[in-house]
């Protein structure tokens, strides 16, 4: 079986852990009918408008 020569550094061993760890930013939308920034496909928390409807009275 293969054995290697050198043992392979921390800054390797790191690098090749960490490639996945990456985090994601969530995918926002701006509303059609107040303008803020809201997560697609949910209610606007700031007018409570969904699809020209609105779904949730808000004040």
């Amino acid at each position: 079986m293969a054995v290697p020569k050198q043992r392979k550094g921390r800054g390797a061993t790191h690098t090749r852990r960490s490639a996945n760890s990456k985090l994601a930013v969530s995918p926002r939308s701006v509303c059609p009918q107040c303008g803020s920034i809201k997560l697609p496909h949910h209610v606007c928390p700031n007018c409570g408008y969904y699809r020209d409807r609105e779904v949730v009275v808000t004040e």
